[in-house]
């Protein structure tokens, strides 16, 4: 028989959830938000961060690690409040937007490499030149920038806007 007031009375203080919500979510996005830039991929890093914390704290509600469901109800509340708050706040404030959402990066402008912008990201020259083999670049002369957008993509422009990058016929490739 299953105790009713058990799943729905919660056992955990309120405020405690709230609290413990906002602390690992405001952490794990400022970790996110500067070390995990180029890790995230396709997806934006408070998208995966929501994802993560959520199915965490539904498995807790799900599983009984706390013993009532409104616990787990509510720090998923908390959490996609916070994201919600966030990408709110951006919106609105373009100065707060420059915190929560990181910028674009040039690593190549006019041709050259920015070493202290791969160095910020830890990417490695066959890291930089495999990207540009894969945007059908072949030679970096023909690089007007190459910039890691926010989402951890990079996006290659070009010196001659329309030319094939497949028949630069120019020499002096890397690789």
């Amino acid at each position: 028989m299953a105790d009713w007031s058990e799943l729905f009375i919660p056992d955990t203080p309120l405020l405690e959830i709230v609290v413990r919500g906002s602390v690992m979510y405001l952490a794990l996005f400022t970790l996110l938000r500067v070390i995990l830039k180029r890790e995230s991929g396709t997806t934006g890093v408070t998208d995966l961060l929501v994802i993560v914390l959520l199915a965490d704290a539904a498995q807790n509600g799900l599983s009984g690690g706390y013993n009532s469901i409104t616990d787990g109800v509510l720090l998923v509340a908390v959490i996609i409040g916070w994201s919600y708050l966030l990408n709110a706040v951006a919106y609105r404030w373009p100065a707060a937007a420059r915190l929560i959402r990181p910028g674009s990066l040039v690593l190549v402008r006019d041709g050259r490499i920015l070493r202290a912008n791969m160095r910020r990201e830890l990417i490695t020259d066959e890291e930089l030149y495999t990207l540009l083999r894969k945007q059908g670049v072949t030679d970096l002369a023909e690089v007007r920038e190459m910039r890691m957008e926010p989402d951890g993509q990079f996006s290659v422009t070009t010196r001659i806007p329309g030319r094939s990058r497949d028949d630069s016929g120019a020499s002096g490739g890397f690789g």
